[in-house]
C-alpha cells in the first residue's frame, strides 16, 4: 500500500468536535441513514450531515452525543438533501459504521491534532 500523503498534506483536512443537536431518519436515501444537524461551535456553525449509521444507531440516541467531521470537504446533494460535512465512522466486520468516538468531552469546533 502506498498511499502516502506528507504531513502538510494531513493539516489541510480540517477535522472538528461538534455536538449532535438533531437527529431524524432520511427515508429518502438509497441506503438507511439518519441527517444530523452538528453545532461545531461559533467558528464553524451547524452543519448537516446525511450518516449511514441506522444499523448501530436511532435518531433519539444520537442527540447530545459528540462526533468528528471532516468540515472542508465541498458539500454533496444527497438525494434531496445537502450534506455539508463528512461525520467520521469507522466500518464494522458487517460494513455497518461505527461512529468514531470522543472519549471526555471537549468544546464544539476543536480541531483534531
Amino acid at each position: 500500500m502506498d498511499d502516502t500523503i506528507t504531513f502538510d498534506d494531513f493539516l489541510k483536512v480540517d477535522i472538528r468536535t461538534g455536538t449532535i443537536i438533531e437527529a431524524r431518519d432520511f427515508p429518502e436515501a438509497r441506503k438507511p441513514a439518519i441527517i444530523l444537524m452538528i453545532d461545531f461551535g461559533e467558528e464553524v456553525g451547524i452543519k448537516k450531515s446525511s450518516a449511514q449509521i441506522k444499523v448501530h444507531y436511532s435518531p433519539e440516541e444520537l442527540v447530545g452525543r459528540q462526533v468528528m467531521a471532516v468540515v472542508n470537504f465541498p458539500p454533496r446533494q444527497i438525494g434531496p438533501i445537502r450534506s455539508e460535512v463528512l461525520t467520521l465512522g469507522f466500518e464494522d466486520e458487517d460494513g455497518a459504521i461505527v461512529l468514531a468516538a470522543i472519549d471526555q468531552k471537549v468544546p464544539n469546533g476543536r480541531k483534531l491534532m
